[in-house]
């Protein structure tokens, strides 16, 4: 069965930072490349930050300087380090996973960023 649950959301300052973690079972994880994509009220969902099964990875422009996406593949787990966290940021933070026809996605994690 195909698990993949994110943790980590919730409240913090402007300025602040948060770790999202993604915990991924049932699948091939190594050799799935992975994404952050995240939904604020009244928006589309936006592609984050994203990691290849070989490490690369890439960003949006708005997160650059400010996220790092890190996969660690004996753990099955993926991770957004978030920094310097402004208003904007605030969304549910969803984990994607895509590959060879298949594209799971987690319930999400809220992330508020508010004073």
């Amino acid at each position: 069965q195909v698990q993949v649950a994110e943790s980590g959301g919730g409240l913090v300052q402007p300025g602040g930072s948060l770790r999202l973690s993604c915990a991924a079972s049932g699948f091939s994880f190594r050799i799935y490349a992975m994404a952050w994509y995240r939904q604020a009220p009244g928006k589309q969902r936006e592609l984050v930050a994203a990691i290849n099964r070989g490490g690369s990875t890439n960003y949006a422009d708005s997160v650059k300087g400010r996220f790092t996406i890190s996969r660690d593949n004996a753990k099955n787990t993926m991770y957004l380090q978030m920094n310097s966290l402004k208003p904007e940021d605030t969304a549910v933070y969803y984990c994607n996973a895509r590959g060879f026809g298949d594209d799971y996605w987690g319930q999400g994690t809220q992330v508020t960023v508010s004073s």
